[in-house]
């Protein structure tokens, strides 16, 4: 037999093992159809009111301040707090004046369990000045498209529990209201301060004009 041969027959052998192995032990997660999927178009963000414990959130409440808003959810495992955790690093290092014109929003993506009250819970844990606010499914997706933003639920094999995996980027909203940009997950905390003072900057530049 040629050696050319031999290889053919090898890898046919392993691709048959493969394939045997992958139907005798499927993937431990399967997704679950309920999809929000970014739309084909650039993301054009724009006003929205969600839920939060203490009543509606609107984005126009923020109108002069900037805005950071992040897709997230509240048993995610590793995530959501280390992307929390960098932002409120970013607003811990800001002034008070400066703190005082920025407002983060937690948008939870898991509305069968994140209820209004646990999300007050989590988010604060993070930094006190963040907000958590969910919605209905069909609201949550709405905003998600129009933000750009995407998450799927992972239904766990052999578990009544699910996962949700989710766009971690944290979107920028200057203080006028346009989504200007948005920020890559982990990103360290002093290029996440960097961003607000810039925009914040800029804000300051355009209201003095």
């Amino acid at each position: 037999m040629s050696n050319r041969l031999l290889l053919v027959v090898i890898a046919v052998l392993v691709a048959t093992i493969v394939a045997l192995a992958l139907l005798w032990n499927p993937p431990a997660s399967t997704t679950v159809p309920h999809t929000a999927l970014p739309s084909a178009t650039a993301p054009t963000g724009g006003n929205f009111t969600l839920q939060s414990a203490s009543g509606p959130v609107s984005l126009t409440d923020y109108r002069g301040k900037l805005v950071l808003l992040y897709f997230g959810y509240t048993y995610c495992p590793d995530i959501c707090p280390t992307a929390l955790t960098a932002t409120a690093q970013a607003l811990n290092s800001l002034t008070p004046a400066e703190l005082a014109r920025v407002q983060t929003l937690f948008i939870s993506v898991d509305p069968e369990r994140d209820t209004p009250d646990r999300l007050k819970e989590y988010a604060p844990f993070f930094h006190p000045s963040i907000i958590g606010i969910t919605g209905t499914a069909s609201q949550i997706d709405d905003v998600a498209r129009r933000y750009g933003a995407s998450y799927a639920k992972q239904q766990l094999a052999g578990a009544a529990n699910y996962v949700v995996d989710h766009t971690s980027l944290t979107y920028v909203v200057a203080p006028d209201g346009r989504l200007v940009g948005s920020l890559p997950h982990a990103a360290p905390p002093e290029k996440v301060a960097a961003e607000v003072r810039k925009w914040l900057s800029q804000s300051n530049q355009g209201a003095s004009q």
